[in-house]
């Protein structure tokens, strides 16, 4: 009889802890876009591009035709404001662009399109989603920071394959104190707070792996995840897939 309360106990404790719930993103076979934005708070002509960017939430496409992510580059920190979400790697990462495109400098704001410059800026919208084929991209994670990848290249896609998954941050507002954008309350959307990359391994005909984020990087009101694939060491995405994460 004493056995009871104890297995009772037992029990209902079981039953207080909450089941881990599975996110899981996936695209379809045909391709889907990534829309680069580079950016920075300390840029006047900044804030109309990621206005831009911010009206893709609405957008029936965002995810399975595109995922955007912005990246804050520290190259305008040097007048006086320091971005919050600027890092040297996102400037590397666009200066990479820029020797690919034989190009002589870097600016703000720059959008790239799967790997394209956008010179003359884009004018937020797509055309018809995109038919080429491109393969499946599964991104699964049981506790939103470890996540498996799993890559099925289109007509078998040979060669060795990277995976990149970006944290992102939505509905962030930034008082500016100083700089170009002094006495101006900015809104950001997409916003790239931590990003990690990793070699896939191939497995008859497709490419898996896996990688961490720090899902407490950064805080924002809504977060994001946006994975994508390239061929090992290249810049441009071959196939994309991302999503809104639960809210904790």
């Amino acid at each position: 009889m004493k056995m009871v309360p104890v297995v009772l106990g037992f029990l209902l404790g079981m039953i207080a802890i909450p089941a881990l719930a599975e996110t899981h993103f996936e695209s379809s076979l045909a391709r889907t876009s990534l829309i680069e934005l580079y950016t920075s708070e300390g840029c006047s002509s900044c804030p109309p591009a990621e206005a831009r960017l911010s009206r893709l939430k609405d957008d029936r496409g965002l995810w399975k035709q595109f995922v955007p992510v912005a990246y804050h580059v520290d190259y305008w920190n040097r007048l006086g404001w320091r971005d919050r979400f600027s890092s040297p790697e996102f400037t590397a990462r666009q200066s990479r662009y820029a020797a690919l495109w034989q190009s002589e400098s870097v600016y703000t704001p720059a959008f790239v399109l799967d790997g394209r410059e956008l010179r003359g800026g884009w004018s937020g919208s797509l055309s018809s989603p995109n038919e080429q084929a491109a393969g499946l991209l599964n991104a699964t994670s049981q506790d939103g920071k470890t996540w498996s990848i799993e890559f099925h290249p289109a007509q078998g896609g040979e060669g060795d394959w990277d995976v990149h998954a970006a944290l992102l941050g939505a509905g962030i507002s930034s008082k500016i104190g100083a700089g170009e954008n002094d006495g101006r309350n900015l809104q950001h959307d997409f916003v790239v707070l931590h990003q990690q990359d990793a070699p896939l391994k191939k497995e008859g005909d497709r490419a898996i792996g896996s990688l961490t984020l720090a899902s407490s990087a950064g805080s924002a009101p809504q977060k994001a995840l946006a994975v994508w694939v390239t061929r090992r060491g290249q810049l441009p995405p071959v196939q994309a897939t991302g999503g809104w994460l639960p809210t904790p």
